[in-house]
């Protein structure tokens, strides 16, 4: 277990070679930029903003366009398409896309306005269908609707409330315009809620005529066509078919361009690294000839980017050890084991400066706390196969996925050693088929013990794991203690507890409460009940008298120490957290067994074995689901609450190294040399 050493790097080199060096640099990826040096009169910084701002609008162009031709091309997927991870591209296939960068640019933005013109198309589709919608009333009138009238005639078309009859406007006509000379009114549709009508009157009455329909909710139509409506129905009609006709060509064009869909992804990933590499162009210090970066590079890599850049480039190279107080980025290096639970750690928190990695130590117990919840053989065997496939099926996947798939592997070993010390394969189900298909039982006998038969066992069992995960928690405290040369810290803050906690656990031990628990009597010496009482004693009152030492005032000092005394309840309850163990351990096995009774439940035909079938796969299946989510959270708990709250404080600044951060593709580089 280790955090990596960080060494601070500085390179002065010469203004020529700041292209090769940045892309080197970012190829590696192993060094932090972080610039110390503030701009003067002798180094500036260079404006990169409008060249970093088009490599990322080519980028996005080049995504834009890979969207358009998964929604008209969408390439078939697996199930686990997502674990495939990054393609690896050879270098020259590499550079013989970047020498075609205008002309796949050129293609991407063509795409993009092709499904831009689809777009406007179907909207105007959208705007001549609901003008077809608004001339279907007016199909039966057999003028066009822009017709004014004759010489001495008016024709006013519009709509009125419905519904309303002929005779009801010529009343309306009456009562409010008695004075025309005479009209004439057509209903041309009609509706539930509207009356489509067209009136002819006399031109010198048109004015007296459209007031008196307006007082009974007269309104002319909102737009008019120069043709018949019939006639503009079919012409809108042609003009959609030929819009249609269009869209198909766009997705037929843009169809035919899925074959530089590869091309397109690298594209994007080739302008993404020049955007990220022009950002960090822009903040290093410059002069007319040369220019510095520094930043951070881990100290085992030092030396190999220091003679890199020595033996190619004429450059100084200035490698140191962090200053006192400087606070590092965190780079975790552990064994392939513990490094399968590094993201666990990361999302609680990485060390800050000054404490130890606790990945090493807490991966043993994160796999045995995870195997002992879930305990079944079967299952396990399940988890640990389809993990190992996985990760065999799909090598090239991302590090956090590759790492989570392999702790689930390594806790799934756990969950099947578990499983056979007791006796757990799909719950009881060799004893429920053995009795219903063959007529007697066959039980596979647990190389340890059943919970479900001596859970109060099981019990004793996981406080004592519990206990141990305690003390190594502390235990970790006082060497930290130690390291740092505060040994009076390492006695009042872990040796009283130590003596404390131990002697209340001796006293626990013979006590009445714990024998009807564990269901034996444990029997000490006289000499050891004498030494449980002395340590337990002698540990409380050093705590009371030494908790509160950075106080001087005697009152204040002991009341610090009454308060840190009463933590005590505190390690009862995180000792207490570790029935948890039991409970999901034996919820496990208790709704695997109902699945098993339930599936026995069938009658002995075909058609009861297809339903225990059935029941088998789909009630297990569940029950590994809901357990190994229950797991994996309350393993996460233990180590989180219980575990770290004893040493581990986290919040240290992740390493984030200048590299080349690709979407879709990994480039193969050659080796440093």
């Amino acid at each position: 277990m280790s955090v990596l050493q960080m060494q601070r790097i500085s390179i002065c080199a010469l203004k020529k070679d700041r292209k090769p060096i940045l892309e080197k640099l970012q190829s590696m990826g192993i060094m932090e930029i972080s610039l110390s040096l503030e701009e003067d009169k002798d180094f500036q910084k260079m404006d990169t903003m409008n060249a970093r701002m088009s490599f990322e609008k080519a980028a996005a162009a080049a995504d834009q366009a890979l969207d358009i031709l998964e929604s008209y091309a969408p390439v078939k997927k697996s199930m686990l398409s997502a674990l495939e991870g990054k393609a690896l591209v050879e270098k020259a296939v590499y550079q013989k896309v970047t020498d075609q960068k205008e002309e796949l640019l050129k293609t991407a933005n063509r795409l993009y306005a092709l499904d831009k013109e689809k777009a406007e198309l179907k909207a105007n589709i959208l705007k001549l269908e609901n003008q077809i919608e608004s001339l279907k009333p007016w199909l039966a009138l057999d003028v066009p609707m822009n017709l004014a009238g004759t010489k001495k005639t008016a024709l006013l078309l519009g709509t009125m409330p419905g519904p309303a009859g002929v005779e009801d406007i010529f009343r309306i006509l009456a009562e409010k315009a008695s004075k025309i000379e005479g009209a004439d009114v057509q209903i041309i549709a009609s509706e539930p809620d509207t009356v489509y009508l067209a009136v002819l009157c006399m031109k010198t009455d048109v004015r007296e005529v459209e007031e008196a329909l307006r007082s009974a909710g007269f309104a002319k139509p909102a737009q008019v066509w120069e043709n018949q409506p019939a006639k503009e129905k079919v012409y809108l009609e042609n003009q959609i078919r030929e819009i249609k006709g269009r869209i198909s060509e766009i997705e037929k064009e843009i169809k035919g361009e899925a074959a530089v869909r590869e091309k397109l992804k690298i594209l994007s990933d080739y302008y993404r690294v020049r955007a990220e590499k022009y950002e960090v162009l822009g903040q290093i210090p410059q002069t007319g000839r040369t220019f510095v970066i520094s930043g951070y590079v881990p100290k085992q890599n030092a030396q190999e980017v220091e003679q890199f850049l020595s033996v190619n480039y004429d450059c100084v190279v200035d490698v140191e050890d962090l200053k006192e107080g400087e606070e590092m980025p965190i780079l975790l290096k552990n064994n392939p084991f513990s490094a399968s639970v590094e993201g666990i750690v990361e999302s609680y928190g990485l060390p800050h400066k000054g404490e130890i990695d606790p990945t090493t130590i807490m991966s043993f117990f994160y796999v045995f706390f995870f195997g002992m919840m879930l305990s079944d053989a079967a299952y396990g065997a399940i988890v640990a196969a389809a993990c190992f496939i996985v990760l065999k099926r799909f090598p090239r996947m991302g590090a956090g996925m590759k790492k989570s798939l392999r702790l689930f592997m390594y806790c799934g070993i756990s969950t099947l050693v578990w499983g056979i010390l007791f006796g757990g394969y799909f719950g009881n189900i060799v004893d429920i088929v053995s009795e219903k298909f063959f007529g007697h039982t066959v039980t596979v006998p647990a190389l340890w013990f059943v919970p479900l038969n001596d859970p109060m066992k099981l019990l004793v069992y996981s406080m004592l794991f519990g206990v141990i995960h305690l003390f190594v928690g502390l235990g970790i405290k006082g060497y930290m203690c130690l390291r740092d040369g505060k040994v009076m810290d390492f006695f009042c803050d872990v040796v009283l507890w130590f003596m404390l906690l131990t002697g209340l656990i001796l006293m626990l031990l013979p006590s009445d409460i714990f024998a009807s628990i564990a269901q034996t009597q444990i029997v000490f010496p006289a000499a050891v009940n004498t030494l449980a009482k002395v340590l337990a004693i002698a540990g409380a009152v050093g705590i009371v008298l030494m908790s509160g030492r950075s106080s001087k005032n005697p009152g204040v000092r002991i009341a610090l120490g009454a308060y840190d005394l009463y933590n005590v309840t505190g390690w009862l309850s995180d000792a207490l957290s570790y029935s948890r163990l039991l409970a999901l351990g034996l919820a496990t096995g208790v709704i695997a067994s109902v699945i098993n009774q339930m599936g026995s439940m069938m009658p002995n035909n075909i058609f009861g074995i297809i339903g225990f079938v059935v029941i088998f796969i789909v009630g297990h299946l569940l029950n590994l689901a809901i357990n190994l989510l229950g797991a994996y959270v309350h393993t996460n708990r233990l180590q989180f609450v219980e575990f770290f709250g004893k040493f581990y404080e986290g919040g240290g600044r992740p390493f984030n190294p200048f590299k080349t951060n690709t979407k879709y593709t990994d480039i193969k580089e050659e080796t440093l040399t």
